[in-house]
Formats: C-alpha cells, structure tokens, sequence
C-alpha cells in the first residue's frame, strides 16, 4: 500500500474512533472523558428566575407602572383603558392604573402577559 493510501486509512479509523496502531475499536467513556476542555466548551448558561411576583402598580401613572413592571423583569404588558371606550394610550403620563390581572403578589414565569387597566387621570 502506498503512503497515501495508508494515510487515508489511519485518517479514517481516527474519525471512527481508533487511535493509529490499535485494533480499531472506538476509545471507551473512560477515555473519552480524560479528555482536556477544547476551546468548543460552552460556559454554564446563565439562569432566569423561574417566577417572578407581581409588583403593586394601583394608583401609579402607567408609565411609571409600566417601568416598575419591567424593573421586575415582566416585559409582555397589555394596556386597557378600564373605562370601555377602547380608547389610546397616546401619553402614558396622564393615564392612572385603576387595576392589574395577575394581581399584585402573584408568582408568575417570565413570559407572563400582565394586563394593566388604566383610565385618564
């Protein structure tokens, strides 16, 4: 065999697992995992809460309701306004929170949505 084809063989039983010189079976766990960390090794993810409570936004003007909401870490906020008229919230400032669904203290994931009803002040 020439050195071509005896590289080719020992490139091919190394991508399976042999190591050169060996009966070609595949290194074992234990082998496997003396291993050094490469440079691939991924760092620990870091870790959210899985539930956050609910702060106490009645009586706040909705912008700083709505800031106290995402200080807590709940960003999927629905505003209503709690009078029926469906109307806009165009400047959050001259609107006062008149109620909240989930209500305050309620232990909730992340991606909870959190109702804020707000009418004009």
């Amino acid at each position: 065999m020439n050195q071509l084809g005896k590289a080719a063989l020992v490139l091919l039983a190394t991508a399976c697992g042999a190591q050169p010189g060996t009966s070609g079976t595949p290194a074992t766990t234990a082998e496997t995992a003396s291993a050094p960390a490469t440079s691939e090794t991924k760092p620990p993810e870091t870790t959210t809460p899985a539930e956050i409570t609910v702060p106490d936004v009645s009586g706040m003007n909705h912008q700083d309701a709505q800031d106290k909401m995402q200080a807590a870490g709940l960003y999927n906020l629905r505003e209503v306004d709690s009078s029926g008229q469906h109307r806009a919230m165009i400047l959050d400032r001259n609107w006062c929170q008149t109620g909240q669904d989930p209500k305050p203290g309620t232990a909730v994931p992340a991606g909870t949505v959190i109702t804020l009803y707000a009418d004009k002040c």
